[in-house]
């Protein structure tokens, strides 16, 4: 009996064991599964992002000349595509700097560098504005060889005391200059003292 009693517990020993050993494969099942799946994924991510070498938020960047800041960009997202030489933008905004120290302060929805020529192509509520007007276009371009914005669609300018619209106009960084062609509106208020 004392033989038989010694048994009992050998065997609930082994059962024991046995769970334990079962529950352990259990689990090392479920982690190596889990790992699988977020290999997956990474693989996922990692395949959508072929198209673009690099990609991130919070985007910062100034372009010189002969050690002079011409402009810099921030940008909320950039995408790198080396295959086309672009960087596309998502809510960029671009500060030119002009020889007077004065700004002019660019916003728009989104925005493309030409990484090659530093060209920039923006749409999407497009807002050019420095301390005495504020334009507004849908498509506005930078080329950086001449330091020009151009925009071939409609604009309006908007001052104090002026109101311009136009079909297309193209103003140089360089000299202050703005042209307006096609079809020209403008109101100017003025205060005339009798």
């Amino acid at each position: 009996m004392l033989f038989s009693k010694n048994k009992e517990p050998k065997k609930l020993q082994l059962f024991l064991v046995a769970i334990i050993v079962i529950t352990l494969g259990i689990i090392a099942a479920v982690l190596i599964g889990y790992r699988h799946i977020l290999n997956k994924e990474v693989d996922l991510i990692a395949a959508a992002a072929t198209k673009s070498n690099i990609a991130m938020e919070k985007f910062h960047h100034t372009a010189t000349r002969d050690g002079i800041k011409e402009w810099m960009i921030d940008a909320r997202t950039v995408q790198v595509i080396s295959a086309q030489n672009q960087a596309v933008f998502q809510d960029p905004v671009v500060t030119f700097f002009l020889k007077d120290n004065s700004k002019v302060y660019l916003t728009a929805n989104h925005g493309i560098l030409s990484t090659d020529s530093k060209d920039i192509e923006v749409s999407g509520n497009v807002v050019v504005k420095n301390e005495n007007y504020r334009l507004r276009t849908e498509i506005l371009n930078y080329e950086h060889s001449k330091r020009i914005l151009f925009s071939k669609v409609p604009v309006k300018i908007v001052s104090a005391s002026s109101q311009l619209t136009a079909d297309s106009m193209t103003h140089d960084l360089n000299l202050n200059e703005t042209v307006f062609k096609g079809h020209i509106e403008g109101v100017f208020v003025e205060n005339i003292m009798l």
